[in-house]
């Protein structure tokens, strides 16, 4: 089969081994993989993972151990856990010791034209739900995540930095819970489409622009603007004895000062994946704009050139069609 290939380097094999299922799991045909932040900062060495990328996807099951998924056009969970370990039993399967990570660590990705599942890790997309909303499933799930980790008060003032795809995505999922909402970032692009939703951002560069900006602290940040310095830059928007919240995924070091976080009483959260089940409701039920992210669209054999749009300065959701 053709699949996007990184063995350190970045490659369409167009040979690539067919996947086969084994006992509970199905062979998914791909229709639809976005290109995700962290497919790029892995070309770069994050998790020092070789094989098929990608991870957010929408298919439909040609294969199953269980007959009845045959034919359902489904998402797909990335983490696939050992089930019988103690963190498992615990009901902390994403952070199982044995598990592998879908396009990630250990496990063949979806930027192919087929890609194996547990069959426990899929969810029937609804029909209200397009192809092209549902390959925003995972991202929008793991946005919902913060919102399973924090409390979020309507009462509290909420920061949200960068306006990347997990960003825009965060920021729509937060403004649902009415808080006091601002978010940060440097393209005046991106920042439209939450401003057309009625969401307040600001356009900002560096310390200077916050400064002259007057932003004043919040209670809650949400870190997502997937560079090192916005880590700092996070930090310095939290009020004592605030919560931060961090999103992004880097293949790079992040200055922090750990004394002031101490000082300050900072709660700190790290943030990854989240529940499919509510990112398909609020999908279907209209309540998150995701076809304003999306920047382009490439059959798989162009995945290449996919690549080098996705990395293209103020790109949004690059899209690969099966």
């Amino acid at each position: 089969m053709r699949a996007l290939v990184f063995d350190g380097e970045l490659r369409v094999d167009e040979e690539y081994p067919e996947p086969q299922p084994g006992p509970g799991e199905a062979l998914v045909r791909v229709t639809l993989a976005g290109i995700c932040n962290t497919d790029l900062e892995i070309t770069r060495g994050y998790m020092g993972f070789r094989g098929v990328l990608g991870h957010e996807f929408v298919g439909v099951v040609e294969q199953a151990s269980d007959p009845a998924w045959i034919g359902r056009r489904v998402v797909g969970e990335i983490n696939c856990a050992c089930g019988v370990c103690v963190t498992c039993r615990a009901g902390r399967p994403t952070h199982c010791p044995n598990r592998t990570t879908i396009g990630i660590a250990g496990h063949d990705g979806v930027i192919a034209e087929c890609a194996v599942l547990p069959l426990e890790n899929l969810h029937e997309v609804p029909e209200a739900v397009s192809d092209r909303e549902a390959v925003f499933v995972e991202p929008l799930a793991a946005a919902l995540e913060i919102t399973e980790q924090a409390h979020v008060r309507p009462t509290e003032r909420v920061i949200v930095l960068g306006d990347g795809k997990l960003g825009l995505l965060t920021a729509q999922v937060l403004a649902l819970t009415g808080c006091d909402l601002l978010v940060l970032g440097r393209h005046e692009r991106k920042l439209g489409i939450l401003g057309r939703r009625g969401i307040p951002t600001l356009q900002v560069h560096d310390e200077l622009d916050l400064a002259a900006a007057g932003v004043a602290a919040a209670d809650l940040v949400v870190e997502c603007t997937g560079r090192p310095e916005g880590l700092a830059m996070a930090r310095r928007l939290v009020r004592p004895r605030g919560r931060l919240v961090l999103k992004s995924t880097l293949h790079a070091e992040s200055p922090l000062n750990l004394t002031m976080v101490v000082v300050d009483e900072i709660t700190v959260i790290g943030s990854r994946c989240g529940p499919f089940a509510p990112a398909l409701r609020l999908l279907a039920l209209k309540l998150v704009d995701v076809e304003s992210l999306i920047d382009s669209e490439y059959p798989l054999s162009e995945s290449l050139a996919a690549f080098r749009r996705a990395i293209a300065p103020g790109a949004l959701k690059v899209l690969i069609s099966g």
